[in-house]
């Protein structure tokens, strides 16, 4: 059982060439599954979680509907943002700079085989995260992510979640909106869920910019304690 956890800041990538580089982490710790298996091995299985910053880009989940994409091709080319439909949970977001996006791509035998508590767990060091700013997020029933103003008719999402497991181990991951131009948003209807606002750090802050180093920091701490991991 190996609870380390490879941390890799790619900083600003293409969301087509992280998306191979996930596949490329996720196959070879699934190969060594099956290795283990196969050969009677007990060879431990690495743990990444990468951090990135995508161009301006809309993902559609494989359960999606392309309706929630409100732009036709040249629209997206005006706004310099490109679309991918991707084999992840959920309907569409959007991710562009500003905005902190984590991929942790795990062997979730190294640490539980539950997908619903490991859903949970994202959410939850986001939640603590934005707790350090003072800020009251939660979890909305039926709705992933995390989520200000739950039950009031001012809830808006600040986080979204969409995630892959097979043979319990797990690629895509969250997106944290920091100091992302929210205005990117309007032309989607976020994960498919009508008449709910979407915000940021920023936003919520009232600040010119936040210190998006700091908030990786924090998140890795709850991650740490969470799944109790060492990351290296």
């Amino acid at each position: 059982m190996n609870k380390k956890i490879q941390l890799q800041d790619l900083g600003q990538k293409d969301y087509k060439a992280t998306w191979e580089y996930q596949e490329e982490l996720f196959k070879n710790i699934v190969d060594l599954k099956i290795k283990n298996r196969r050969e009677e091995l007990d060879l431990p299985t690495p743990n990444h979680l990468l951090f990135v910053e995508h161009p301006h880009v809309y993902t559609l989940g494989k359960s999606g509907d392309l309706e929630n994409l409100l732009l036709n091709e040249k629209q997206l080319e005006a706004k310099g943002a490109t679309f991918y439909k991707i084999n992840r949970g959920g309907d569409i977001t959007y991710h562009g700079p500003g905005q902190i996006v984590g991929y942790p791509i795990l062997d979730l035998e190294n640490f539980f085989t539950d997908i619903h508590k490991y859903l949970r767990f994202l959410e939850e060091s986001i939640i603590l995260t934005l707790a350090e700013y003072g800020l009251d997020c939660g979890r909305s029933d039926g709705e992933t992510g995390v989520w200000l103003g739950v039950g009031t008719p001012f809830a808006r999402k600040i986080c979204a979640l969409g995630v892959r497991a097979s043979r319990w181990v797990t690629m895509h991951g969250f997106a944290l909106n920091v100091n992302v131009d929210l205005g990117y948003f309007d032309n989607i209807i976020p994960c498919g869920i009508r008449g709910k606002a979407v915000t940021s750090l920023q936003v919520e802050l009232g600040l010119e910019r936040v210190d998006e180093e700091e908030v990786k920091a924090k998140i890795v701490r709850h991650l740490t304690n969470l799944f109790e991991a060492e990351f290296v």
